[in-house]
């Protein structure tokens, strides 16, 4: 019973990309992977099952760093002067069906946001109206299950299901495919599993956007944190961390290396830390869900924006768990 209500609790959501910046002379193309959309034991796969999860997403950003870490726009004193909501809503399915010794299963997440996302020109405080943004699936999760440890492996699709023209100033995608690579571990220190540390990584790769030439480059990012299990697993407190560069440069296109005077732009790097804590939601004899917050500081940022990010998500077994 302790390891199905920790798996359950594990549900994560979909990744919505975020805008960028004010100078194009420091501009950067962003990917789809939302830094933060996971955390504590992000590498440990539920129990098979349906699970549905609601998602919100807040990030706000106050000041754009130079590739030196020097501000150079945005007014600093203004919290959330570039700001961007992300909403989803959608179910993760895990089988008994074994591949190389690991559960088989797959996610879809469908999103809606409410911030322009193209670059390198962005409104500041500019009202979009929220709409449907680009769709992630994860058509292969793999999850393995070990004395002292859980395992991921798989890949991920987003698709541009956003709207998007080139120059337009209400994007809410980013008019691009990408395929994203991932695969983690969860620690545990003690033989309860109280104790744990995970790491996941996400390694993105995109095509070219819609009627442009323009290829945003690789893209690797690290989610997870050190945490500790309380009630059987149902509650959960920590700390979560990201950490996110462009491994590539991109690749701008003829007519964008024209207008910047440039062929290439700095890589941007940026890393979070903050609390996370996964409360249950239950009857005496039903646990019904769970539901978990995160916020996180950003740090370090080179080239890209500096800022805070909010998760909320909900998590639902379906049917629920019955309790002993």
């Amino acid at each position: 019973m302790k390891a199905r209500i920790e798996r359950v609790a594990i549900v994560a959501g979909c990744c919505l990309a975020l805008a960028l910046t004010a100078n194009p002379a420091h501009a950067q193309f962003l990917g789809h992977n939302f830094r933060g959309d996971f955390g504590l034991q992000s590498a440990s796969q539920p129990d098979p099952g349906w699970y549905l999860a609601a998602l919100y997403l807040r990030y706000d950003a106050d000041t754009l760093l130079d590739r030196d870490g020097n501000s150079i726009g945005v007014d600093p004193e203004r919290r959330g002067a570039v700001a961007a909501n992300g909403y989803s809503v959608g179910i993760w399915g895990v089988t008994d069906i074994k591949i190389f010794g690991a559960n088989y299963s797959f996610m879809l997440f469908p999103g809606w946001t409410d911030n322009k996302l193209e670059v390198p020109i962005i409104v500041l405080d500019q009202q979009i109206e929220t709409g449907f943004t680009d769709l992630y699936l994860q058509p292969i999760n793999l999850g393995w299950h070990k004395k002292h440890a859980d395992f991921t492996a798989g890949l991920g699709v987003f698709a541009p299901t956003g709207s998007y023209e080139p120059g337009a100033e209400d994007n809410l995608g980013l008019g691009m495919w990408s395929l994203e690579l991932f695969g983690g571990a969860t620690v545990f220190f003690d033989k309860k599993k109280n104790w744990h540390f995970a790491t996941t990584a996400y390694y993105e790769i995109h095509s070219e956007k819609k009627d442009t030439d323009i290829k945003v480059g690789d893209i690797l990012t690290l989610e997870g944190g050190l945490g500790k299990s309380f009630m059987q697993g149902a509650l959960t407190v920590g700390a979560a961390y990201y950490a996110q560069w462009k491994i590539t440069y991109d690749d701008l296109g003829q007519d964008l290396e024209q207008l910047l005077g440039v062929d290439e732009l700095p890589r941007q790097r940026v890393f979070g830390v903050g609390p996370e804590l996964t409360i249950p939601i239950a009857t005496k004899k039903k646990l019904i869900g769970f539901l978990t917050a995160r916020y996180l500081w950003e740090t370090g940022a080179r080239s890209t924006l500096e800022g805070q990010t909010f998760v909320f998500q909900a998590t639902f077994p379906i049917p629920s768990v019955k309790l002993q």
